[in-house]
């Protein structure tokens, strides 16, 4: 126990990160999480009527997960990101753990999939943790691997192993939907960080054979697949989710048909979970969907500034891979809901009903909040603007990442002679 207190007094000890955090990043997630419980309750009072006869049910339980996502975030943002380098393996071992027993039987079962762990009221979703953790890892081993990660032995091979066991852990329960952004982040923070693009094109050409035959000889995938192309001959089958969820976007057209005068709660299962987005086009049309991607997009252009800017290369990386994570499940899961994506069990960061993804996502965010925090308090410090150099790279973000490419993260010598040549050029 007394190990557990100096350990959370070490995380929180006060350090030269006192700076303000992106005041931008931040105030769109807590504006998107209050939204979330809005939506929340919309699209799950009919059901939490039918089923527990409380149209508050979940209301209630999103209200307390809210309060605690924003308490994680808030103190997340307090932890300078260099105290958790010691928790990474560790964080590894566990998430390995936790799966581990999910695909062994210990596992709650909902959906025909075994993705929670139960712990008395309380429900983990074990892949939710191992997306932030592996960007923690991932981060960690690029920046010790700087001069290595152009190998392939020691700079690609062995973060495509770990992102391997984790990705079949994930596959076993089954949880495709999750299997894949894992693979996604790797391979993009491998890209960002340097690997040489041959390596990365060659391992991407063998994993969509492996990815190939995952899914054409596992019937109830395939099934899906074939169900999700035709969509009207298997409505009332396979296909029912995502029909009703594409007749959610027809009928709410242009400007919606008024928050809570949804219909297609009525017939559409689980709506306020992994189909969220739905609800929010039938009741706020596509304007509400089009300022719901534009927020995304805004946190994710304000995180890949923040890895831009980053004061060194650990910082870059986790922050990118955050970025990336975001971007990319929010992408999958309104994909999804239009059925321009087969059918995945993703939910939409910070929206969505669910404490373990909700959670997850506010310390992933308190993690970038504090990398942020930095590089603003070192620029009121110099009591300048940013560098030409550094507002071009945050213009050509916002422009459309035209910055990022292999190796766009700079090294640590660059960036110390950057910083070396600015304080220079303001002594002078």
């Amino acid at each position: 126990m007394s190990a557990l207190v100096s350990t959370l007094r070490g995380l929180f000890a006060r350090t030269n990160r006192t700076g303000p955090v992106d005041p931008v990043l931040a105030a769109l997630v807590v504006a998107l999480i209050g939204f979330g419980v809005v939506m929340v309750y919309s699209a799950s009072v009919i059901e939490a009527t039918s089923d527990f006869g409380d149209p508050e049910f979940y209301l209630k339980r999103q209200v307390i997960y809210a309060a605690g996502a924003l308490v994680v975030m808030a103190l997340v943002s307090r932890v300078d990101y260099h105290k958790l380098r010691p928790f990474t393996y560790p964080g590894l071992a566990l998430v390995v753990t936790l799966l581990t027993l999910s695909v062994l039987g210990f596992g709650h079962t909902g959906g025909g999939a075994a993705r929670w762990l139960a712990f008395g009221p309380v429900h983990v979703q074990p892949s939710e943790v191992a997306k932030l953790v592996l960007i923690l890892w991932l981060g960690y081993s690029l920046d010790k691997k700087q001069g290595k990660v152009k190998t392939f032995w020691v700079g690609v091979l062995p973060h495509l192993l770990i992102a391997g066991v984790l990705m079949i852990l994930c596959l076993k329960q089954p949880d495709f939907g999750g299997a894949f952004v894992l693979l996604a982040l790797t391979f993009t923070m491998l890209f960002v960080a340097g690997a040489r693009l041959h390596w990365l094109v060659l391992v991407s050409m063998l994993g969509s054979l492996l990815g190939y035959w995952l899914v054409r000889f596992r019937a109830y995938r395939w099934d899906r697949i074939m169900a999700w192309r035709d969509m009207g001959e298997h409505r009332q089958d396979l296909a029912y989710q995502p029909f009703q969820s594409v007749m959610s976007f027809g009928s709410g057209e242009l400007s919606g048909l008024g928050l809570g005068k949804g219909l297609q709660v009525l017939y559409l299962p689980e709506a306020h979970t992994d189909f969220i987005s739905a609800i929010i086009g039938e009741e706020l049309g596509f304007i509400g969907i089009l300022a719901l991607a534009t927020t995304y997009l805004v946190i994710v252009a304000r995180g890949v500034r923040t890895a831009l800017l980053a004061e060194d290369d650990y910082g870059s990386h986790v922050a990118f891979g955050i970025s990336v994570l975001f971007g990319l499940q929010a992408l999958l899961n309104m994909g999804v809901a239009m059925s321009i994506l087969p059918t995945k069990g993703l939910t939409l960061p910070f929206v969505s009903y669910g404490g373990s993804s909700l959670l997850v996502s506010a310390a992933a965010m308190g993690i970038l909040l504090n990398i942020s925090r930095g590089r603003v308090a070192a620029r009121s410090r110099r009591g300048g603007s940013l560098r030409g150099s550094e507002a071009s790279a945050v213009v050509a973000t916002a422009a459309g990442f035209g910055a990022v490419g292999p190796g766009v993260v700079a090294s640590r010598a660059t960036r110390q002679r950057r910083q070396q040549g600015a304080e220079a050029t303001g002594a002078a």
